[in-house]
């Protein structure tokens, strides 16, 4: 059975055509135990792609002029690492090839990040007694001649399986022929594209946000080459926790990846003091150091305590997010925004803390109401409303397909989404711009703030919700202001409930007061000189920033909408 990192797209290639989502320079790299089979698979391999066949091997005794064993016995293993690295390094910045590695080569940290930069890697993975069986009576092991074979070879296998895990690709091998095991390497290769890649450059920090479907069960694969030491506490929500911890337990224990829970109730209730108090009280019972990784796994109320978590915990730990809804996918989890919730508002206590990676796992959105969906998509509309007109008009054509659960569709949203928002969070990480920057990505989140906590973050509203709402508004207020046409209010209307997305009052059952939410409005934590900032829009894709709003106007509109005096 193979298994193998999950993909945005599956394609299917041509027999001799290797695979695109092999690596940049088209370069195959096998990995795996001594008798595994490399060189026997890697040969027929190279038969059918129709490229080269390299023995890393043979290489380093061609430049030695000597063989492996006696290299090991002139100058020791560490010295024929340092050559096995030297080599492979030329190896991968050669032509496409079938590249063949030692049993220890994989185990170099430099070696396997050269690879991950340069190719793609296949584990072949095989038991302990199938391993000896191959090796029986063959010389020219050097580890073997050191003691029983066996003992040995246990004892490698479980030093080395856990970072073999580490690989692009991993095929069970048994007692098959050549001919069926090249098969199976065929069949994952062909299925084989990596995820998509986002990156989030900033002044000192970068990291990657991986998109694409399944990323879950390969977490540990991704994360083992990140994390300051293989140690983490995952921090999630009981219902995520049902849905996905286990697959993602799996995969940090298949590569050797120490992890600990705590679990918190769903809901924006756990946002909170008491919450925030418990989930750090449970984390140093746990005795962790400031190498230990948090990981947030869920959406974005556990991606935003999980995040202060690790901001304050020890001044300071690595932190990971895996969002499972649509909205902690395309906002939340991207940007280093990390907080709990205040009796007297949202998000009042909290800290930028950027994480090190971030795993979009598409495949778990399928898990979702399409209330959630929405929740999520409103962001995705609020971005091409900022500054990108083509990502509203792709909202247009294709929001439909989000919102019904595409899985093309989501992993195409999400990744314009995280594109759009790294750009904006590169400019001005920590909001400080005078004009614009970072607060453009508040537009529809002062309405929306304060809708919440009038409703007392209750689940009555997703904040989701609340945005798509907050949309309007505030696209109507620059309408009232002369900024913005009427068409532009009118088409964003249209688009909101032509999918059935909340676009003003009607939406509630019960009206709402205006002086209440200007109230709440009164202590949004972007309030400066006791000015409240609205982001307004000149047009779609014409966002800016503005504290010069009469008050007076924006009453007029909450009450012109439907609410009461």
């Amino acid at each position: 059975m193979s298994r193998l990192p999950s993909n945005p797209t599956s394609v299917s290639m041509p027999a001799a055509a290797l695979p695109s989502g092999v690596g940049p320079s088209r370069i195959l790299v096998l990995i795996g135990m001594m008798g595994v089979g490399k060189t026997t698979v890697g040969r027929r391999l190279a038969q059918i792609y129709g490229i080269p066949f390299v023995d890393a091997d043979a290489e380093i005794e061609r430049a030695a002029g000597c063989t492996i064993s006696e290299i090991f016995a002139r100058h020791g293993e560490n010295a024929f690492r340092v050559g096995e690295r030297r080599v492979i390094k030329r190896l991968l910045q050669g032509p496409p090839c079938i590249l063949a590695t030692g049993g220890g080569a994989w185990m170099d940290a430099e070696t396997r990040r050269l690879v991950r930069m340069h190719a793609c890697s296949l584990w072949l993975r095989a038991p302990v007694h199938v391993l000896l069986k191959r090796v029986h009576g063959r010389g020219g092991r050097p580890l073997l001649a050191q003691g029983d074979p066996k003992e040995i070879m246990s004892r490698l296998v479980g030093l080395r399986y856990p970072v073999y895990a580490e690989a692009d690709v991993i095929i069970d091998c048994g007692d098959e022929t050549v001919e069926q095991g090249v098969r199976r390497v065929q069949e994952a290769l062909s299925e084989l594209q990596k995820p998509l890649t986002v990156p989030v450059t900033l002044a000192s920090h970068h990291y990657d946000v991986l998109i694409g479907p399944d990323l879950i069960s390969r977490a540990g694969a991704w994360l083992a080459p990140h994390l300051p030491q293989k140690r983490v506490v995952v921090v999630t929500d009981n219902i995520v926790a049902e849905l996905h911890l286990p697959r993602l337990l799996n995969s940090f224990a298949e590569t050797g990846i120490q992890a600990d829970v705590i679990a918190v109730a769903g809901g924006e209730e756990s946002k909170s003091l008491t919450c925030y108090a418990q989930v750090m009280t449970q984390l140093l019972e746990l005795g962790i150091e400031r190498g230990t990784t948090i990981v947030a796994l869920g959406g974005g109320v556990v991606g935003d305590l999980a995040g202060f978590v690790a901001a304050t915990a020890l001044r300071g730990l690595p932190f990971v997010q895996i969002p499972t809804t649509l909205l902690s996918q395309v906002d939340s989890s991207v940007g280093g925004k990390t907080g709990i919730n205040a009796p007297s508002g949202k998000n009042l206590i909290g800290a930028f803390h950027q994480p090190i990676a971030v795993l979009a796992d598409s495949s778990a959105l399928a898990t979702l109401p399409r209330r959630q969906r929405i929740a999520g998509y409103a962001e995705i509309v609020k971005s091409g409303m900022i500054s990108d007109p083509e990502l509203f008009a792709w909202c247009e054509a294709h929001g439909a397909d989000v919102l019904d659960g595409d899985p093309a569709a989501l992993v195409d949203a999400v990744q314009k989404a995280c594109v759009f928002k790294a750009a904006v969070v590169a400019a001005d990480e920590r909001e400080q711009a005078k004009q614009g920057g970072r607060a453009l990505l508040n537009l529809g989140h002062t309405f929306a703030h304060a809708l919440e906590a009038e409703l007392g973050y209750d689940g009555r509203l997703l904040h989701g919700e609340a945005v798509s709402i907050g949309l309007h508004l505030a696209t109507a207020l620059s309408v009232r202001l002369g900024l913005a046409p009427v068409a532009d209010l009118e088409r964003v209307d249209a688009h909101l409930r032509k999918l059935a997305m909340p676009a003003g009052f009607d939406w509630f059952e019960t009206p709402f007061s205006a002086a209440a939410l200007l109230a709440h409005m009164s202590h949004d934590k972007k309030m400066r000189d006791g000015l409240i900032s609205f982001v307004l829009l000149r047009g779609i894709g014409q966002a800016f920033t503005s504290r010069n709003v009469p008050m007076d106007t924006v009453r007029e509109l909450l009450l012109d909408e439907g609410c009461s005096g």
